[in-house]
């Protein structure tokens, strides 16, 4: 258990579910949603004999082993259905019509990092619309943000940029937890009976390591709470040709490409005086993936100070960085992201296409720097209603 703090699921067991005795439940979960002595929430609730009728799963699949942009089909078996919300087009990011029809009261309990990207916020909010639509009520178990609750930064998502990965307006670094952001999505206008469990004992200022909880990984390259603090700028990475570091034991922490010069990559960055981090010029070789068997040359991103890391103004000059270096070998992703070709990856995860053009522009990106903080004062004030812990 938690050293004083317990995610909503434990709180629910220790009321033996009561207020859920004799209602048809459905839950949104993965293979996170254990409790703090590392029970899964099915177990609990077949433990309670809830009447538990569908089980809807979310990107990597109920057990968290399939790779990204996998589409995954949950298999049939005795008690409640699985149904994955993560097939092979955009359709299925949806759960259909009928879906919803045996049950009153929809159970979200997931693990999410703490970046927009993150693509489970946004299965929870499609299944907000889906039972506002069926009118089932919807009920979320909230956990810790584990790269806390104080911090955020980056620009806002453009609202004609909302995607699968960006379905709040939101900075990238949001600083909310799952239920603050379900909160908000009844505020930016999903019409849906909600309801939550907070997570006791947990403050906005603590990390991860901080609350005793056990980590267990969310999605398969998301291996530590250290992989989550700079994920809001490493995933940038996904919108390039540069790996990202997957199909290591490192990934988001290792950046790099078979053209890049790590050990002037790590210097150049180094130069620019990042808070609370440090570049090491490493080599690696991706076992899957981009580049997979080629030998990558880049760097792997040492936090320092987590209090004064800024991870997405980090992943942004190492993107610059790079394509400084290297500017002829240097390129966007073109290939199919999330289903989806156009607008481009990059300006799906930066909410706008600002970023790609200025780069292409070759201009410095630190120009940007100050509409993120004003965006992010804007957002500061927004989100004051919706929040959960002082």
């Amino acid at each position: 258990m938690g050293a004083g703090v317990r995610c909503g699921l434990d709180v629910q067991i220790e009321r033996g579910f009561s207020a859920w005795k004799g209602r048809r439940l459905g839950v949104l979960t993965h293979a996170a949603a254990v409790s703090g002595e590392l029970e899964p929430i099915l177990a609990a609730m077949s433990r309670f004999s809830l009447d538990l009728r569908v089980v809807f799963t979310p990107e990597h699949g109920l057990d968290g082993a399939a790779q990204d942009m996998q589409a995954v089909r949950e298999p049939d078996g005795a008690g409640p259905s699985r149904v994955s919300l993560y097939g092979a087009d955009l359709a299925s990011l949806h759960p259909t019509a009928g879906a919803l029809d045996e049950i009153d009261l929809l159970v979200v309990d997931l693990q999410d990092v703490g970046s927009r990207y993150y693509t489970y916020a946004v299965s929870m909010r499609y299944c907000m619309q889906a039972c506002a639509r069926a009118g089932a009520a919807v009920h979320v178990l909230d956990r810790p943000n584990p790269i806390d609750g104080l911090h955020m930064e980056g620009p806002l998502l453009q609202a004609d940029l909302r995607s699968f990965v960006g379905g709040f307006e939101v900075p990238v670094r949001h600083g909310l937890t799952l239920a603050e952001l379900a909160r908000l999505a009844c505020l930016e206008g999903v019409d849906v009976e909600l309801s939550w469990t907070r997570a006791e004992g947990w403050e906005r200022r603590m990390h991860f390591e901080q609350t005793g909880l056990s980590w267990v990984l969310p999605s398969p390259n998301m291996p530590s709470p250290a992989t989550a603090l700079v994920y809001p700028g490493a995933c940038l990475v996904e919108g390039t040709t540069l790996s990202e570091g997957r199909g290591t034991t490192r990934p988001f922490e290792l950046v790099g490409a078979p053209w890049l010069d790590g050990p002037a990559l790590a210097t150049e960055l180094a130069r620019r005086d990042l808070p609370g981090v440090r570049f090491r010029p490493a080599d690696f070789t991706p076992t899957f993936h981009k580049h997979a068997g080629r030998s990558c040359h880049g760097v792997q991103v040492h936090v320092c100070d987590r209090d004064t890391f800024t991870p997405f103004a980090c992943g942004v000059q190492l993107l610059h960085a790079a394509r400084l270096q290297s500017p002829e070998d240097f390129a966007w992703r073109a290939e199919p992201y999330e289903f989806v070709c156009d607008p481009p990856a990059i300006d799906r995860l930066y909410g706008s296409a600002r970023l790609r053009e200025l780069l292409d522009a070759g201009r410095e990106p630190r120009e940007l720097a100050a509409g993120w903080r004003r965006e992010v004062e804007t957002f500061a004030e927004k989100r004051r209603p919706i929040l959960l812990y002082a």
